[in-house]
């Protein structure tokens, strides 16, 4: 995956967002709820190095508070979404019958909403609260892992080790956690890499429709909500934020291009 210099590209953007994430508190060079109404859409000085917004908070500083939301949110509607659909995926791939059926219908009728527009209706159910947007995402979310994993566990399923390990009186929960789970993480990871980046783009529009965090809180999405109304006069207000948001999908994107070449199926092996 490494021979692609779009990866590395892809992982130092994604390392230098956690970092500035991380250290946000020693990196931001004001307080970024702070307002300053006289200044307010000024534009980049030396004193703001990327200006400051319709409230006259230091942009530079939100964008970087701002990264540790869609970053938190992002990583956690993976890491949940992926483990209840690969528990799912697994159990309806390898059971299949009527807990097959069960659980794929479930999912077609998740799929046939658009995804955005419920996840709207969900967060607008909920309350707008950065909890609940992680908890409508996954809702959306689990449902292309378990479609994944159930695909690649009824490949796995019929090879030889797994027929031999049957065969030698292995229970069913031990072939699926020791010969057919480890198997099928390649395509998993590559799927996680590139939610991440759609968990993003997401977690941002909801900000923008007001359904994310709650109002004066650091946010993308709602920073660019807060520059449409003056972006012909500050046009720095929208741009920033919208830069920060292509460069983190983008940066997943090429990761994901890279784990994808990495456990492409033609050019690697299932391992025994």
């Amino acid at each position: 995956m490494f021979r692609n210099r779009w990866t590395y590209l892809g992982l130092a953007v994604i390392v230098g967002f956690m970092l500035a994430a991380l250290f946000a508190p020693l990196l931001a060079p004001y307080d970024p709820l702070t307002m300053n109404l006289i200044e307010q859409l000024s534009r980049p000085s030396a004193a703001h190095w990327l200006g400051q917004d319709v409230n006259g908070s230091d942009i530079l500083s939100r964008l970087l508070y701002g990264a540790r939301i869609s970053l938190v949110v992002s990583l956690a509607v993976v890491a949940l979404a992926g483990s209840i659909g690969v528990v799912l995926g697994l159990i309806s791939g390898y059971f299949g019958g009527w807990t097959d059926t069960l659980l794929m219908r479930l999912v077609d009728i998740l799929l046939a909403f658009p995804g955005l527009l419920l996840a709207i209706a969900l967060v607008a159910v909920l309350g707008p609260d950065v909890k609940n947007v992680i908890i409508a995402l996954t809702v959306l979310g689990w449902v292309s892992f378990a479609r994944l994993v159930r695909g690649q566990v009824l490949a796995v399923k019929e090879r030889e080790f797994v027929l031999a390990a049957r065969a030698a009186g292995a229970s069913n929960r031990r072939i699926m956690l020791v010969h057919i789970l480890p198997n099928i993480m390649g395509p998993v990871i590559v799927q996680a890499t590139f939610s991440v980046a759609g968990v993003i783009i997401a977690e941002s529009s909801l900000s923008f429709l007001g359904l994310g965090a709650p109002p004066g809180t650091p946010s993308w999405g709602a920073m660019l909500a807060d520059g449409k109304q003056v972006l012909m006069d500050a046009p720095h207000v929208s741009i920033f934020p919208g830069l920060a948001i292509m460069l983190a999908v983008l940066a997943f994107n090429f990761v994901g291009d890279g784990l994808r070449d990495r456990y492409d199926p033609k050019g690697s092996s299932i391992k025994k």
